[in-house]
C-alpha cells in the first residue's frame, strides 16, 4: 500500500464516521455536550469545513481559504448556542461535505512523490505539522477524528444512542 492509498482511506473513514455522528443532530445541533457548554455539532462541523480549506487552500496550495468569511464564527474563542447567528445547518453541512470532496479530488491528481512537496504557506513554527502535501491531508483527516469525542458528547447530552463505529 502506498502513502496515498492511506491517506484517501483515512480521508473517507473520518468523513464516514464523523458525519453520521452528525446527519441525525440537525434539530439538536446547537446542544452542548457538557453542562458547561463546549463546541455543539453546529460549530463543530462548520470548523471541520472551515479548518479543512485553511489547511489545504491556504497552507498546502498557499492560495486563499474560500471560507475565510467564518473565521470568527467557526474558529473563535466564543461558541454560540443562539442558531440565528449561524448559516443554516444544511448549508454547513453541504459545505463541509463539499470542502472534502475537494480535498479527496485534489489528492487524486497527485502522485506518491507530489506528497513530500513543501507546502507554499505552512505558517512559522509548524513545519512539523503543515511543512509537507502529505502532512496536510494527514492533519484534515486527523482533526475530523480530534473532534469525534465532542460529537458523541453533543448526542450524548441531546439524548441520543451512543454510536459504535
Amino acid at each position: 500500500m502506498h502513502s496515498k492509498d492511506l491517506i484517501r482511506d483515512n480521508l473517507r473513514r473520518s468523513a464516514d464516521r464523523v458525519l453520521a455522528r452528525v446527519e441525525d443532530m440537525r434539530a439538536h445541533c446547537v446542544v452542548y455536550p457538557t453542562p458547561r457548554g463546549g463546541c455543539h455539532t453546529l460549530w463543530v462541523l462548520g470548523h471541520l469545513a472551515y479548518i479543512e480549506a485553511l489547511v489545504i487552500r491556504g497552507f498546502m496550495l498557499g492560495g486563499t481559504n474560500p471560507l475565510h468569511e467564518w473565521e470568527k464564527l467557526f474558529d473563535g474563542e466564543d461558541v454560540s448556542g443562539d442558531m440565528n447567528g449561524y448559516p443554516p445547518f444544511d448549508q454547513v453541512l453541504a459545505k463541509c461535505r463539499e470542502m472534502r470532496e475537494s480535498t479527496l479530488t485534489l489528492l487524486e491528481s497527485l502522485s506518491e512523490d507530489d506528497l513530500d512537496k513543501a507546502s507554499a504557506n505552512a505558517p512559522n513554527g509548524f513545519a512539523a505539522t503543515f511543512g509537507t502535501y502529505r502532512l496536510c491531508l494527514q492533519y484534515v483527516a486527523d482533526h475530523w477524528y480530534m473532534h469525534r469525542g465532542q460529537l458523541a458528547d453533543a448526542r450524548r447530552a441531546a439524548g441520543l444512542e451512543r454510536m459504535w463505529l
